[in-house]
């Protein structure tokens, strides 16, 4: 297979040919029978490879430019990331006819999406995995933001991008959309991306993506792992417009997702705790939003300051100490009419 190693563009040569095969034959000549997602740039399918090993293999289209790009941005992303809670790029091949591949990690429980919206009763994720699960990707996230070389946008945080191993933990996959930027550069990208629901109000304005569109993402990503419901739904308010509106009236606990009642006792403090700071990562103000590392750390429940030197706009324990008489405030005037947000679905 060719790998993403540098200084090796002889042997990516020599292999490239081969690798294909070998991944045409590991999904069944790309069976319909092994597809197991479909996103906005192509098919995934299940591969075996000889010997037993499974992988996930993502096919995009040649002819379709934005797939190109997207192929692109993984490869470049992606392929020099690791970390836990990110789904590991094994590899990738180019057909000069044909398809892209990217060859990932096989992650044996599918989406956390599957596991929110699909499951009956009995297979729910339970409220303590759910927090959980969140917590993983928090780390993940900030991993990208401030744990490498460069400071990497995702720039599609939602639930169908959070994959589940063998062992269902959490990793943050499908870098099509995400770009690299100096840690002390500003992006200066202004094409409206990502996904209608998760996208940031001030998207809609600048076009421009952020550490703080980010945390807005991973904002609605808590309110709809918790709650059970998607961001948009028919006949229903916008996820992120309901809760606030459950949160203006002190009945946040409400908006937990009924099935859990049915399989167990609900932590309530701890999940009004989590919703709470679902409520401050999707505040309209992206400087009123916690960065990454502040959300890790509530999570993680931990009392400890920041470190002014990290140059942080809110430290932990005014975030910790957050009365929500003082959130209610700054949302009194706000019209909800004025955050509607346009983007683009995958």
């Amino acid at each position: 297979m060719t790998t993403l190693q540098p200084n090796r563009s002889k042997r990516r040569r020599q292999t490239r040919g081969n690798s294909y095969q070998n991944i045409e034959s590991a999904t069944n000549n790309f069976s319909e029978e092994n597809i197991i997602g479909i996103g906005g740039n192509g098919k995934v399918y299940k591969g075996v490879f000889p010997g037993g090993s499974e992988v996930a293999v993502k096919r995009i289209s040649h002819e379709n430019s934005e797939g190109i790009r997207a192929f692109s941005a993984e490869i470049s992303s992606l392929g020099r990331l690791k970390h836990r809670n990110l789904v590991g790029l094994r590899g990738w091949c180019k057909k000069e006819k044909g398809s892209l591949i990217l060859v990932y990690d096989y992650m044996e429980n599918g989406s956390l999406d599957k596991r929110v919206f699909e499951c009956d009763e009995n297979n729910t994720l339970s409220c303590e995995d759910r927090i959980r699960i969140l917590k993983e990707v928090a780390s993940g996230i900030l991993y990208l933001h401030y744990g490498w070389e460069s400071k990497v946008l995702h720039r599609d945080i939602k639930a169908s991008n959070v994959l589940l191993d063998k062992e269902m933990n959490a990793k943050l996959g499908d870098f099509g959309l995400a770009r690299m930027h100096d840690h002390d550069k500003v992006n200066n990208t202004t094409l409206v991306v990502g996904t209608v629901g998760y996208l940031a109000p001030e998207i809609a304005k600048t076009g421009r993506a952020s550490t703080q569109t980010d945390v807005f993402s991973y904002g609605v990503l808590i309110f709809e792992v918790i709650s059970g419901r998607r961001p948009i739904e028919q006949g229903k308010p916008p996820l992120v417009e309901w809760l606030w509106e459950l949160y203006r009236k002190g009945e946040l606990v409400s908006g937990v997702d009924p099935r859990l009642r049915g399989i167990g006792e609900v932590d309530e403090e701890k999940v009004e705790r989590v919703l709470h700071l679902g409520l401050l990562c999707a505040h309209p103000d992206p400087k009123s939003r916690p960065t990454m590392r502040q959300v890790v750390k509530l999570l993680e429940e931990e009392k400890t300051e920041v470190d002014e030197s990290e140059g942080e706009d809110m430290d932990m324990y005014i975030l910790e100490k957050m009365k929500a008489k003082e959130i209610r405030c700054s949302f009194a005037s706000l019209s909800w009419s004025d955050s509607i947000v346009i983007g683009t679905g995958r």
